[in-house]
């Protein structure tokens, strides 16, 4: 909880404010037993030694003083939910925040080791319980500490065995409620993973709906879904057990204490200890006391839930995010790209899924990496963009190695087109402005003519405004690569890298693209890095290298690799006859 504690002291002032609030509040409310103890004592049942006047008039005049005491607690109150409102949401925010801005400094590989949705889980339901606690922290634990006090002292001028008795009470619930509080722990923990693993599914489950329609997988992933539902479903109903069970066994014992109470009072009566207007006064603060004692078995599964939460948020927030250089050295355009012996391999794996890997490329010249799948091409992207760091070897950027740089500054240089094209919802402008969000419109529609998307910008007759994805033009898997395209030469790039985006196209929008991607590559103002299975992406690239089991197998030009006849020259000959 001491993480909790740190979002909120940055409003101490405002959670000061709700504490005398919270005080004023009750205090005055709970003045208004006593101010009825007043009328019945020294008027209602005086009716025999006071005439109506007087009786009217010390009413009427007590009654103005209940009303005046009750404005009084309302308008605390109401400043006391707006400021406590404020301070819950002000710190759920707070907590949000800086989760997401923490996630998305994690390594790469955090995110490949989990269900997309279960870090978005994690922060939405640390916020929602958070606030949730905080409020009921105030409403109902801080307010029962007031109540408490009061009457624990107001009891005690009157006589001196009744808080006594209260304290037995207060003792008794309290013990029932904490041994019943530890077991209702345990059950909200597993709720909170399975509920954050049910997230992760079904976001998966959506986000690959194409699939799951298309190979007629929708019933069977409605019942995995709704297998971990169920599961949930009987841990919250054995938790609701674990409450209710509690809930029980404190109103059992509530009655049997409040019998033996009003016995008592009953007696001091009878003996003359106290008169029936404090009898009146100390049943009404016996119903005060034990109400917020009945909404403590609510709270302690606020308590439980709200804990289980910001474990699960202190473990995603002590997660050592990307290693980023210390004093980074400035980069400037990136000419130069050198990698000196480098090798990588996966946490999970015994064996590198790249070993020694050399090369070099400078601004102007087209570089390729091809190989069968399992090769190590992906592995390669992902140490480029900077997303792997890797096991042996350096990276270096302009004479400086990847530990001496600002990951950002480098990144802000790339362009990366994929193979998994990610558009958005809106128009053709948004889409490009998400990764150069000052880009002009001349800038945007001459990225859009190199990337030769002419034909889309007709067919949608309204230009850069018009919509793409629902309600809007539907895009061929070739113009979403051109897009694609686009987007990243809007970046003005230094390094651009293509990452098998042609794979999943057809042969003649294929050569369309490789066309493009040609086109670009002779744009001698960056870095060109290409990433292919099919060969005929990579022919005019200045330099070839070919890929197995990690290692560089071959390297040269098109027509060199050819020439020697080994697995380049084994895959050309595959990918003609396939052609052919």
């Amino acid at each position: 909880m001491d993480i909790l504690w740190k979002y909120l002291k940055k409003y101490w002032k405002l959670c000061v404010a709700v504490i005398l609030l919270a005080i004023v509040n009750q205090v005055f409310s709970l003045f208004e037993p006593i101010i009825f103890q007043w009328i019945v004592d020294e008027y209602a049942l005086r009716f025999h030694e006071i005439s109506l006047t007087v009786f009217l008039r010390g009413t009427g005049l007590l009654l103005l003083v209940f009303i005046g005491n009750a404005f009084v607690s309302r308008i605390a109150k109401n400043f006391q939910d707006y400021y406590l409102n404020t301070v819950s949401q002000r710190s759920g925010a707070d907590m949000y925040r800086e989760g997401v801005k923490h996630s998305l400094s994690l390594p790469y590989m955090v995110f490949e080791d989990e269900r997309s949705g279960e870090t978005l889980g994690k922060l939405q339901k640390a916020r929602q319980d958070t606030e949730k606690l905080v409020v009921d922290t105030i409403n109902v634990v801080f307010i029962s500490v007031i109540i408490l006090a009061f009457i624990l002292v107001y009891t005690a001028l009157v006589y001196w065995v009744i808080p006594v008795i209260f304290v037995v009470m207060i003792t008794v619930v309290s013990t029932i409620t904490i041994l019943f509080s530890k077991k209702i722990k345990k059950v909200q923990q597993t709720i909170v993973e399975e509920t954050t693993a049910l997230a992760g599914a079904t976001t998966e489950s959506l986000r690959n709906i194409e699939l799951v329609k298309a190979l007629g997988l929708a019933n069977q992933e409605v019942e995995r879904l709704n297998g971990v539902t169920e599961k949930i479903l009987a841990l919250e109903l054995k938790k609701l057990r674990y409450l209710r069970m509690l809930d029980f066994i404190q109103g059992t014992a509530t009655n049997f204490i409040r019998a033996g109470l009003y016995f008592f009072l009953f007696y001091l009566i009878f003996i003359e200890k106290i008169t029936f207007g404090q009898y009146f006064s100390l049943n009404i603060y016996s119903f005060w006391l034990f109400f917020p004692m009945a909404q403590i078995t609510s709270f302690i599964s606020t308590y439980r839930q709200a804990e289980a939460s910001l474990e699960n948020y202190s473990k995603l927030m002590n997660t050592e995010p990307e290693p980023q250089a210390l004093k980074p050295k400035h980069l400037g355009k990136v000419t130069d790209l050198l990698f000196e012996n480098i090798s990588f391999k996966y946490r999970s794996s015994e064996t590198k899924a790249l070993s020694e890997i050399s090369f070099k490329v400078s601004t102007g010249e087209t570089i390729a990496f091809v190989g069968p799948s399992g090769s190590g091409k992906t592995s390669l992207v992902k140490l480029l963009v900077g997303l792997y760091e890797p096991s042996e070897g350096n990276i270096v950027y302009n004479n400086i190695v990847q530990t001496e740089i600002d990951k950002e500054e480098l990144r802000g240089q790339i362009g990366f087109v994929t193979q998994e094209t990610q558009l958005f919802s809106g128009t053709i402008r948004e889409n490009l402005l998400f990764v150069n969000s000052g880009a002009t419109d001349e800038e945007c529609l001459d990225a859009l003519n190199k990337a030769q998307c002419q034909n889309l910008l007709e067919r949608g007759g309204k230009g850069l405004d018009t919509v793409i994805g629902e309600g809007g033009v539907k895009v061929s898997g070739g113009e979403k690569q051109r897009l694609s395209i686009a987007r990243a030469l809007l970046r003005n790039p230094n390094i651009l890298i293509f990452d098998e985006a042609t794979s999943a196209l057809d042969s003649i929008t294929e050569g369309e693209i490789e066309k493009t991607i040609r086109d670009i590559s002779k744009i001698h103002n960056h870095i060109t890095v290409l990433i292919a299975h099919r060969l005929s992406t990579v022919m005019h690239a200045d330099k070839i290298y070919v890929l197995e089991k990690g290692l560089v197998a071959e390297n040269g030009t098109h027509s060199e690799l050819l020439e020697q006849k080994g697995l380049y020259y084994a895959m050309w000959r595959q990918q003609i006859g396939e052609r052919v």
